[in-house]
C-alpha cells in the first residue's frame, strides 16, 4: 500500500511596479525540514484515519506553516498527484493550489521545519531539488499565467 499525503502549493501575490508582468509578483512558499537531507518542500503531510485529501492538506498546512484555511483560497481546477519512492515504498502525494489572501500574513513553523522562503519561480525550482517538484511548480505557475 503506498504511502499517502496530501498539501498546498502556496503562492502570494506582491505588489508590483505597474510595467511589469503579474506573473513576475508570485511567490511560493516553502519550508525546510528540520530532519533528513533538511530539503525544501510546500507544507503536506500523511492522510489520518477519517480524513479526506483536502482536510489533511488544511491541516498539514496550518500545522506546518501556522496558516489557517480562512488565510487562503484555493485555486480551482489544480490539482497535482506525485508518485515516488521514499525508502523503497511508492509513495503519493496529492496537491492543490492556494493563494494567500495577504501576503503579509506570517508564517509560524513547526518542529518539522526549521526555515521557510518566499520564492520567485526559478529560486523556488533551485531550492526543491527533486524533478517533479520543480516541474510541478513550473506546472503552476504556467497554469497561473493563463489564468491572467
Amino acid at each position: 500500500m503506498a504511502v499517502r499525503a496530501c498539501g498546498l502549493i502556496i503562492y502570494r501575490r506582491l505588489q508590483s511596479a505597474p510595467s511589469s508582468k503579474v506573473t513576475d509578483s508570485i511567490e511560493y512558499l516553502l519550508l525546510q525540514t528540520s530532519y533528513g537531507t533538511h530539503h525544501w518542500t510546500p507544507p503536506k503531510g500523511h492522510v489520518d484515519p477519517g480524513e479526506d485529501d483536502l482536510q489533511t492538506a488544511f491541516r498539514e498546512t496550518q500545522e506546518e506553516a501556522g496558516l489557517q484555511a480562512s488565510q487562503l483560497t484555493l485555486v480551482e481546477g489544480y490539482k497535482k498527484e506525485l508518485h515516488y519512492p521514499v525508502r523503497g515504498k511508492p509513495k503519493t502525494v496529492i496537491y492543490w493550489l492556494a493563494e494567500m489572501k495577504d501576503s503579509n500574513t506570517e508564517i509560524k513553523l513547526s518542529e518539522e521545519h526549521q526555515a521557510f522562503q518566499w520564492l520567485k519561480l526559478e529560486d523556488a525550482c533551485k531550492f526543491a531539488e527533486y524533478e517533479d517538484m520543480q516541474a510541478t511548480l513550473k506546472e503552476v505557475h504556467q497554469f497561473l499565467c493563463s489564468k491572467e
